[in-house]
């Protein structure tokens, strides 16, 4: 192709993306992702509906799994999202039916979520038609990508190969629900490949939608009950990344939430009757509220009634 006609195109393209809100980054920029360009075949541009900046999460997990995903399945994919939203971290997936469209759903209960969409199509096509809504709420937060042009339409041949995007953007591949045959597993791969690590949730054992999870954990992958499991593995504990999950964590907390911490120390605790003394509000509601800043291990219950805060 002539060198003033691919010019030609490339400004026709420029043009379509900022019509359409789309940023095009190459990977020279410094807002494509470090972690992605570490990988053996990186695209060399990425197409960006969204916030941008959440490309940056160095906090990012990929989760995964079947298009015909059990209730189980549902449950599970949206429970892990969820939390791993709540401790701050970026949720990768693939918009797919089934735990893909779980898991970003999950994210998104949270307020401040983050979660990221890989397409195996250009960004003028939306697929599923019907995660249309949910590609919007996405952007809100987070970020829709793609390596391929903006009108480039569905083809199946194209899915297998932004798989390797998803692992590529993340610390670890999660895989929620999978037969032998499955997208997922060819994610999980990629993730071996690139020096990710691979999760995988066990299932029933009756479930074909379960025999690719326990091969995987057969093959070593670690096994997972829930996100704590993920993080041990990942040594998510330098004093740099705890203060990071800490910081997002903080953002998704409420009002009450926060008052409470800010009169809770590390070292001294607090009665629980003090406690309610101070920040004015009714007991009942101290409670619940201390009940869910225990379950996001933030704050630890004493003999006595009595609390500290665990950072």
């Amino acid at each position: 192709m002539p060198k003033a006609l691919k010019e030609q195109r490339g400004r026709q393209e420029l043009e379509l993306a900022r019509e359409h809100g789309i940023k095009i980054i190459s990977f020279e920029d410094e807002q494509y992702p470090p972690r992605l360009k570490s990988i053996f075949d990186y695209p060399l541009v990425l197409y960006v509906k969204g916030n941008i900046k959440a490309l940056g999460n160095d906090l990012a997990i990929a989760m995964v799994g079947t298009r015909h995903n059990s209730i189980y399945g549902q449950m599970q994919s949206e429970r892990i999202a969820y939390t791993l939203a709540q401790r701050g971290f970026c949720v990768v997936s693939g918009l797919a039916r089934g735990i893909d469209t779980f898991a970003h759903q999950g994210v998104l209960k949270v307020k401040t979520g983050q979660t990221i969409a890989v397409l195996g199509n250009g960004l003028k096509h939306i697929y599923p038609p019907e995660n249309k809504k949910l590609l919007e709420r996405i952007c809100e937060n987070g970020a829709v990508i793609s390596e391929l042009p903006f009108a480039m339409p569905v083809n199946k041949i194209n899915f297998p190969t932004r798989n390797r995007i998803i692992s590529g953007l993340s610390l670890g591949t999660v895989v929620i629900e999978a037969p032998l045959r499955s997208g997922a597993l060819i994610t999980a791969d990629f993730a071996l490949e690139q020096g990710r690590e691979v999760f995988a949730l066990p299932g029933k054992v009756d479930n074909p939608s379960s025999q690719g999870c326990h091969r995987l954990i057969k093959q070593g992958a670690k096994l997972i009950e829930g996100v704590e499991d993920i993080l041990d593995e990942l040594n998510v504990t330098s004093p740099a990344r705890e203060a990071l999950v800490g910081a997002r964590l903080a953002q998704s907390l409420s009002a009450n939430e926060k008052s409470l911490l800010s009169i809770l120390d590390t070292s001294d605790s607090l009665n629980i009757d003090d406690i309610i003394d101070r920040v004015k509000l009714p007991s009942a509601l101290v409670l619940t509220t201390l009940l869910t800043l225990e379950m996001k291990k933030l704050v630890r219950q004493l003999p006595g009634k009595s609390y500290v805060r665990t950072a």
